[in-house]
């Protein structure tokens, strides 16, 4: 698998709507395959064009290897080449790295996702740059990298940043910051590599990466606001920023009533009961343990009734 197989001409394969998606389980806690399957079909029927697995919402740092790699088997199985997937490779050393990259290949996976190590001695700016460079040029697979900014354990310099992004082998960028000067640090990178793609992974400011100059976006909600996602896509491609704006707000207000409000008090368990009551998981059973409270399922009731035209275009 080339880059140019996986992003087509000048990389236009990745750009759009992307979903980092949830990993549904049985009660035994295993990956429910039948719900990975629906998941499949329900992202197609949004406009989603790619899936990043075994990521934040994913669960993926918490995954037993076996179900991670029963997951993305399924997924790949299931999407029969109709959706580009990458699967996230994130671990402590670049050696485990590229062994996570060849079990990803292995499974069938296109893109390999880098993000800053859960756990590392003697960090500095040289030994995460020295990972990250032999992680990218020693991969079977094209690579993204994930910058989850001041969210990560391990914060990566933007030094390091721009040095990955220069990689001929790094694809895409999933940028979850929210910070300005990291954002600035992609777009400088995408001017000299114009076949490089930047994906937001802020879902709440989708509007205003875009407007910035990004080429899609990489949403933890994307299982149920794909749609939407894509509109707005479309109003900032037409000029039309009041729409976008308005369709941001709307998407806002579904994300916080799913989510258990602005505190984000219910994200994995609102998530997954959304996705019980649309008929695609059998469980909202989530490893972290979040709570699904009254507000929260009364909030999601709502937006199965209000919003169901977005839900189920």
């Amino acid at each position: 698998m080339t880059i140019k197989d996986v992003a087509g001409p000048a990389g236009a394969g990745i750009g759009g709507v992307w979903s980092a998606a949830p990993t549904p389980f049985a009660d035994d806690w295993k990956v429910d395959t039948g719900s990975v399957k629906r998941m499949v079909e329900h992202h197609l029927r949004l406009g989603v064009r790619g899936l990043f697995l075994g990521g934040t919402c994913g669960e993926g740092p918490l995954l037993p290897d076996r179900e991670r790699h029963r997951l993305v088997q399924t997924v790949v199985e299931q999407a029969q080449g109709r959706l580009v997937i990458a699967v996230q490779v994130t671990d402590n050393s670049a050696l485990r790295i590229l062994d996570n990259i060849e079990g990803a290949r292995d499974d069938g996976a296109d893109i390999a996702i880098i993000a800053p190590p859960y756990f590392m001695s003697n960090v500095n700016p040289q030994t995460l740059l020295d990972l990250y460079l032999q992680a990218i040029r020693e991969s079977p697979l094209p690579v993204g990298i994930y910058d989850r900014g001041a969210y990560s354990s391990i914060l990566i310099p933007e030094s390091v940043l721009a040095a990955a992004y220069a990689e001929k082998n790094v694809i895409l960028v999933k940028d979850s910051s929210g910070q300005l000067n990291r954002r600035d640090v992609a777009l400088a990178a995408r001017a000299k590599r114009p076949e490089l793609r930047l994906l937001d992974g802020d879902e709440f400011r989708c509007a205003e990466y875009l407007q910035a100059g990004y080429d899609g976006l990489l949403l933890g909600g994307g299982v149920f606001n794909g749609y939407l996602a894509g509109k707005i896509i479309a109003a900032v491609a037409a000029g039309d920023v009041a729409q976008a704006e308005q369709l941001q707000d709307r998407m806002n207000r579904v994300m916080w009533d799913v989510y258990g409000g602005k505190t984000i008090a219910c994200w994995l368990s609102g998530l997954k009961k959304l996705l019980v009551e649309m008929g695609i998981f059998q469980t909202w059973k989530n490893i972290p343990g979040y709570p699904l409270t009254d507000e929260c399922i009364r909030a999601i009731e709502r937006v199965l009734v209000e919003d169901r035209e977005v839900l189920f275009p």
